[in-house]
């Protein structure tokens, strides 16, 4: 796999928790492991939302993490895609219902791509990745 021409440099992810138990944060640690190694392809985990093209947010979002969350959204660049990792990002998952939680990531900001699992694979992991990619090439050509 190789980006394409429209898009014109790696692509760059930024990974927001907002209130998991960690369990799919450890499937994205091993998904950057030499085992799988994202890098090759260009795709590389930074530090600042403001240079990322990619928000990978996994966990049911809390109270506390929801303005948090809705900040780091604004501050990622246009053209941007969010993933949502994790049954619990999705519908709340053990946590459903919960007196401290402000919903699903998708209550909160919207969300592009849906990775399903608790937690999900790094298999699953990257081909949500690669999902994002070819969603900013298609917004880069202006199909979306």
């Amino acid at each position: 796999m190789t980006l394409s021409p429209s898009f014109k440099r790696s692509l760059w992810v930024f990974h927001f928790n907002a209130g998991s138990c960690n369990g799919c944060d450890i499937e994205i640690v091993a998904t950057i492991t030499p085992r799988y190694d994202p890098e090759r392809f260009g795709v590389r985990l930074v530090g600042s939302p403001k240079h990322a093209d990619v928000l990978l947010v996994t966990g049911p979002v809390t109270k506390k993490m929801a303005p948090r969350l809705r900040r780091v959204y604004e501050q990622m660049p246009s053209p941007k895609v969010v993933i949502c990792i994790g049954t619990c990002g999705q519908s709340g998952g053990v946590f459903y219902d919960s007196y401290n939680l402000d919903g699903p990531v998708d209550d909160v900001i919207p969300v592009d791509v849906y990775v399903p699992g608790c937690a999900p694979r790094p298999e699953a992991i990257i081909y949500g990745v690669v999902t994002a990619l070819t969603k900013l090439e298609r917004i880069e050509r202006g199909e979306e």
